[in-house]
C-alpha cells in the first residue's frame, strides 16, 4: 500500500523530525526491542482484518459508545486531574481528535488524512478502524499525560482501556500496513509534530518572552498598586489551589499561554510576529480619551452584578428560553425565542431566585461541571447531544444517517479543531493586549478615590464613578450607627461597593450574602485560594471557546437548536461550592448552542473575572474561528483537502 505522512498547510516538515535529545523515547518508537517475533507476531496473530480469532473477548463499560468515544471520554478524565490549562488541553484534544481522524480516514477512499495520509484495505474495514484509533490515541495520549497531574490515574486508565478492547500496548512496531502499526505511525508523527508547533510543550508549555509590567497582587491585604492599571497583574495568594482541587506552589501566578498566538493552528490565518491570527482591536483604556468611560462604566458592570448575588433578596426573574437568548452575535440584546421549534409551542417559564441564577452560572461554567476546562466542557455537551440524536446521525443535518464512530470522529476533528483555533487567538490577543483583571481594576480604581464630582472630596480622575445605591464615599453620616455604612466608619473617605462579601466559614451552611464594603477589598465570586486566573482578561476565553464551539455544533448537527429545541441542566439545591445553595433546584435552559455560549460568557462576568468587552468581543471571534473550523474539516472530510503527497 502506498502511504506518506504529511503535515497540514502552514507546517514545517522539521516536524517529522527525531524527538529532542535528552527527552523519554515514547515506547513505540524503540519497536526494534521486540525483535522480528513481535511484529510477525502483530501482523498475523492481531490484524482483525486477517480474519484470526482473538484470545480475548472485548469488554467495553459502554458497549453503545464507538471507540472515538472511549478516548474521548479517557481524556476528558486525564483533563480534570490535571492542572487547568484551557490552552494546552485544546491543544491535546485536538491533537487526539486528528490522530483518530487520520486513521479512520485511512480506510476511507475520499477523505483526506490530516497529519498522516495513508490509504489501506482491510478485511473488516470496523474492526481495523477501531484498531488503528486505539493505538493512535493510546501512544498519544502515553507521552502527553505521563508527567502530567494525575498521571498516576491517567496512565493507567489508559492502559485498562488498551486491555479492555483486547489491543496488547507491548505491540509497538511503526512498520507494515497493519492497524497498530499505523495507529503507531501516526501518534510517532503527532509527538514529533508537537515539539515544533509553537506551543513549548519540551519546557512544559511556558511562557516564553513575557515578563508582567506590574508587580503581584498581595490579595489579603487592600488595594492594588499598579505600574499601569490598564495592564495585567499577578496575584499573590495563601494556599493557592487550582479550581479542580491542586494545590500550587506558593509565590505569585505564574502567567500561562501568552505565547499561544504562535501556535500552529487548524484553520486560522498566520499570526505573524506579534502572534496575532485574529485582531479583535483594542479593549478599554483608562485615561483613553475615547474609551476611558467605557472602562470605568464596564467597572462599575462588574460590581453591579456581585450586587445581585444575595438570595435572601428574595428577587425572581424567569430563565426560560422564551425570556432569554435570541441575542444578536456580540449583545445581550435577544429577548428570547417565541416558540420551540421542535414543539411549535412557547418555552414554559423558568421562575427562579435571581441569586440562586447567577451564583449556578458563575460556577456552571467555570470550568466544566467536572472541571474539564471549557474546551473539555464543549466536548461534553457535545457527547451528550450526540447521545440524544443517535441513531438518526445526519452530518449537516441532511442526507445519509452515519454509524457512530464516523459521525464522532468528524465531530471531534471539527469541533477541537475549533477549539485549538480558540484558544491559538483568545490567547494571541491576551498576550498581545496584556489586559487586566477586574479584581485589580476595581481595586486600583476604588483605591484611588471617585472620578464623578471634580470638586468633591477624594477626587480622583482615575477614580470608580460614584453610583447612588452601588458605589459611594463613606462618610461620618453615612457610617453613623444605623445607617448604610456603619460598619466602614473607620473608612470615612474612602470608596464604598455594594457587593458580594466572600467566602463565608462554612460554606456549607452560610452564604457570604451581599453588603458594603471598602472598594480596594473587593473580591470576586470565586474561591480565595484561586480568586482569578493567572493570564491577561482580554479576549474571555470562555467566550471564545463557547461561540467558536456552537457555530460547529450548530453546522454539523444542521441546526441551531438543541435536540427538542430544549437544552437543560440541573443544579441541584445546596450542591454549589463556593457557599450555600442554591435554595432551591436551579434548572439552566439553552434554546441554541449560541445561547448556552452567550451564559458561559457572561458567567464569567457574575463570577467577576472579565468585563464586558472581554466577553462580547470573545463572541465574535469565536462566531468566525468556528465558521472557519467548520469549512475546513469539511475539506478533509470530503478528501479536498492538501494531502501533502
Amino acid at each position: 500500500m502506498r502511504r506518506s505522512s504529511h503535515l497540514p498547510p502552514g507546517r514545517s516538515d522539521s516536524g517529522k523530525a527525531s524527538l529532542l535529545s535528552g527527552r523519554r523515547l515514547p515506547p513505540f518508537l524503540v519497536g526494534a526491542v521486540l525483535g522480528v517475533t513481535t511484529v510477525l507476531l502483530t501482523f498475523f496473530t492481531l490484524d482483525p482484518g486477517r480474519g484470526e480469532e482473538p484470545s480475548c473477548v472485548p469488554a467495553r463499560e459502554h458497549p453503545e459508545w464507538s471507540v472515538a468515544r472511549l478516548w474521548n471520554e479517557a481524556l476528558l478524565d486525564a483533563i480534570r486531574r490535571d492542572i487547568p490549562m484551557p490552552t494546552v488541553h485544546a491543544r491535546n484534544l485536538f491533537h487526539l481528535s486528528a490522530a483518530m481522524w487520520d486513521a479512520w480516514a485511512a480506510y476511507a477512499p475520499d477523505a483526506t488524512g490530516y497529519f498522516v495520509n495513508e490509504k489501506h484495505a482491510a478485511r473488516d474495514v470496523a474492526a481495523a478502524r477501531d484498531e488503528a484509533i486505539s493505538y493512535a490515541a493510546y501512544r498519544l495520549l502515553e507521552h502527553r499525560y505521563l508527567r502530567s497531574g494525575g498521571a498516576s490515574d491517567s496512565i493507567p486508565q489508559f492502559d485498562a482501556l488498551m486491555a479492555a478492547l483486547c489491543y496488547p500496548t507491548e505491540v509497538i512496531t511503526t512498520e507494515g500496513d497493519g492497524p497498530a502499526a499505523l495507529g503507531n505511525r501516526i501518534a510517532a508523527t503527532i509527538v514529533a509534530f508537537g515539539l515544533t508547533d509553537g506551543a513549548n510543550e519540551a519546557g512544559g508549555y511556558q511562557a516564553t518572552g513575557y515578563r508582567p509590567v506590574n508587580e503581584p497582587l498581595v490579595v489579603k491585604e487592600s488595594g492594588a498598586v499598579m505600574a499601569d492599571p490598564n495592564r495585567w497583574q499577578p496575584l499573590e495568594i495563601d494556599n493557592m489551589v487550582t479550581q479542580n482541587g491542586i494545590p500550587l506552589a506558593s509565590g505569585p501566578q505564574q502567567v500561562i499561554g501568552t505565547h499561544w498566538g504562535h501556535v500552529a493552528s487548524f484553520a486560522l490565518p498566520a499570526g505573524g510576529e506579534a502572534g496575532l491570527p485574529l485582531d479583535p482591536g483594542a479593549p478599554p483604556l483608562l485615561g483613553d480619551a475615547g474609551s476611558d468611560r467605557e472602562f470605568k462604566d464596564s467597572t462599575v458592570e462588574v460590581i453591579r452584578l456581585s450586587s445581585l448575588l444575595d438570595p435572601t433578596a428574595g428577587v425572581m426573574v424567569d430563565i426560560s428560553p422564551g425570556a432569554l437568548g435570541n441575542n444578536p452575535l456580540g449583545t445581550n440584546d435577544g429577548a428570547g425565542h417565541e416558540l420551540n421549534p421542535a414543539t411549535g409551542l412557547p418555552y414554559e417559564p423558568n421562575l427562579v431566585n435571581q441569586a440562586d441564577f447567577a451564583r449556578t452560572l458563575a460556577e456552571f461554567w467555570a470550568d466544566g461541571p467536572k472541571s474539564e476546562t471549557p474546551p473539555g466542557h464543549w466536548n461534553t455537551l457535545a457527547n451528550e447531544v450526540s447521545d440524544t440524536l443517535a441513531p438518526d446521525l445526519r452530518i449537516g443535518g441532511a442526507g445519509a444517517v452515519v454509524d457512530r464512530l464516523e459521525w464522532d470522529v468528524k465531530l471531534y476533528l471539527a469541533l477541537n479543531g475549533a477549539a485549538h483555533d480558540a484558544a491559538i487567538a483568545a490567547w494571541g490577543v491576551k498576550g498581545y493586549y496584556d489586559t487586566a483583571r477586574p479584581i485589580c481594576m476595581i481595586r486600583y480604581l476604588g483605591g484611588r478615590g471617585q472620578s464623578s464630582d471634580p470638586a468633591g472630596p477624594s477626587y480622583d480622575p482615575e477614580g470608580l464613578p460614584l453610583v447612588p445605591g452601588l458605589v459611594e464615599l463613606v462618610t461620618s453620616e453615612s457610617s453613623a450607627p444605623g445607617e448604610r455604612h456603619a460598619a466602614l466608619a473607620e473608612h470615612e473617605g474612602e470608596v464604598a461597593v455594594l457587593s458580594w462579601r466572600g467566602v463565608p466559614e462554612d460554606p456549607e451552611t452560610e452564604i457570604g450574602g451581599v453588603g458594603w464594603l471598602p472598594a480596594a477589598d473587593w473580591m470576586p465570586y470565586q474561591l480565595p485560594t484561586f480568586v482569578t486566573p493567572a493570564f491577561p482578561a482580554y479576549v474571555s476565553g470562555h467566550s471564545t471557546f463557547s461561540r467558536a464551539a456552537a457555530e460547529v455544533m450548530a453546522a454539523f448537527t444542521g441546526s441551531e437548536f438543541f435536540p427538542g429545541g430544549l437544552g437543560e441542566w440541573v443544579e441541584a439545591a445546596g450542591s454549589l461550592d463556593f457557599e450555600a445553595g442554591p435554595t432551591a433546584d436551579v434548572t439552566l435552559q439553552w434554546a441554541t448552542y449560541f445561547d448556552a455560549a452567550d451564559q458561559a460568557g457572561l458567567s464569567r462576568l457574575y463570577g467577576g473575572i472579565h468585563i464586558s468587552a472581554d466577553d462580547l468581543a470573545g463572541r465574535v471571534m469565536g462566531a468566525s474561528i468556528g465558521q472557519a473550523a467548520w469549512a475546513e474539516a469539511q475539506r478533509y472530510f470530503g478528501g479536498g483537502a492538501d494531502a501533502g503527497l
